[in-house]
């Protein structure tokens, strides 16, 4: 449950874009950002690449808009904040430490999660996570570069992405667990 407190400052974002200018919304989401990282510092957690990359997307391009360039719009920022999100996914393929893992190490005993399967699993969730990312960013695309096509398409799009996510995270998780748990 840990991992889906990380998509609160994504959630404060959208929410305050909608009654708010950009670099408000974006420093209060990194804000929200940085205060799940002391709440999992506090509760003794290890510090991830998800939180800190959102801290740092957001801050950075909150202060950008605030101080250098404040005529970007709402479409272009969105864009740039699921590109950021995607690159955080991708980055941490590429390093081959999927970003799911530092989750998951966290909920299962040390020997489970040394396992192969463990790691196979976490780079399953993550691909899904980063088709997920795809997918809103492609929607974002869409409100830009395809005008006639309505906001609602867009938005069921990302809200899809999401959700499936969400869906496939908790089904996969508990998948795992019942086909492939130690036998007593």
């Amino acid at each position: 449950m840990a991992f889906f407190f990380v998509l609160i400052p994504f959630g404060t974002f959208a929410i305050l874009m909608l009654v708010s200018n950009a670099s408000i919304s974006l420093l209060a989401a990194a804000t929200v950002s940085l205060a799940v990282i002391v709440s999992d510092r506090i509760r003794g957690r290890t510090l991830k690449m998800l939180p800190v990359g959102s801290v740092a997307l957001f801050a950075g391009l909150g202060c950008y808009i605030a101080l250098v360039d404040n005529s970007w719009s709402g479409h272009t920022v969105r864009i740039i904040i699921d590109g950021g999100l995607l690159v955080i996914a991708l980055a941490s393929l590429a390093i081959r430490l999927p970003f799911t893992l530092q989750y998951a190490r966290e909920q299962v005993d040390a020997d489970i999660a040394q396992t192969p399967g463990f790691l196979r699993a976490n780079y399953i969730l993550t691909l899904a996570w980063t088709l997920a990312f795809v997918a809103m960013l492609i929607a974002d695309i869409l409100a830009i570069y395809a005008p006639n096509v309505p906001l609602w398409v867009g938005l069921a799009i990302a809200f899809s992405a999401r959700n499936s996510a969400v869906y496939f995270t908790k089904w996969y998780a508990q998948y795992r667990r019942k086909h492939y748990a130690p036998k007593a």
